[in-house]
């Protein structure tokens, strides 16, 4: 089996490099300049459209240019995924614009390369299957779990509303600490270690990434408007020296 790999930034690089244990792995970027992994074979647009699949590793603010651009080409029987950090919108992208010859699996790898450094066994991945039948869905499904992998099926609404408040609070949260520009010091505790290795985790990954969870998912928005009244809560409690209305006291 052939894997083409379209994009070949930080998480593409790393994902094609697992994806070997399930295929030959063909590998795919518009600009050049990118590091290819062992193994992966570098391939022209016309090479990556022949492989058996397709797995979009793009930013999702291009996503639909990507595919716009894969459906003239794309060959029928083709299976494409996605790897998005949200789930609605690239699903809705994919089904509208790419042939009916063409299956959709839509996922969303809840790792990368800093939480996947030290292998991705165990590790969560979210599988929402969208148009294909159900052997191919079952078979993927095993694929990806013969990766050691903790597959998590769901549809995409259900990905983008617990994503908004798992992933999406973590990399704000990530972002917020990163801007008080803090440093270890010989104070530090465990906890306060815990909150490094948030900006290290979260601020590693390119900027854009953190842009498009924020706009791209359906239930961003209520989240911002819900950290922002915990926030003042807690103020507020602080300055009335008040802690009847807090969750915990």
């Amino acid at each position: 089996m052939n894997i083409g790999v379209y994009g070949m930034g930080r998480f593409g690089a790393f994902w094609a490099r697992h994806l070997e244990a399930l295929g030959e792995v063909y590998a795919y970027n518009r600009s050049g300049g990118r590091q290819y992994p062992d193994g992966v074979r570098h391939a022209t647009l016309e090479e990556l459209v022949a492989c058996d699949v397709i797995v979009l590793c793009v930013a999702i603010s291009a996503f639909k240019d990507v595919v716009g651009t894969l459906a003239s080409v794309v060959r029928p029987g083709t299976l494409v995924m996605d790897t998005c950090s949200v789930k609605k919108y690239p699903a809705t992208v994919m089904e509208s614009l790419l042939p009916a010859s063409v299956s959709i699996i839509a996922t969303h790898p809840m790792f990368g390369p800093d939480s996947g450094k030290d292998g991705i066994a165990g590790l969560p991945m979210v599988y929402c299957p969208i148009r294909c039948d159900e052997a191919l869905s079952a078979s993927w499904k095993a694929k990806f779990e013969s990766m050691q992998l903790n597959v998590l099926e769901m549809d995409c609404d259900r990905h983008d509303k617990e994503a908004a408040y798992s992933q999406g609070v973590t990399h704000f949260v990530g972002r917020v600490l990163d801007e008080l520009q803090l440093n270890p010091t010989e104070l530090s505790t465990l906890g306060y270690k815990n909150l490094m290795s948030i900006v290290e985790q979260t601020c590693n990954d390119p900027i854009q990434l953190f842009y498009d969870l924020q706009r791209f998912n359906p239930y961003a928005h209520a989240m911002h408007t819900e950290l922002k009244r915990a926030l003042d809560a807690v103020i507020s409690a602080l300055d009335q020296q008040d802690s009847s209305g807090w969750k915990r006291s």
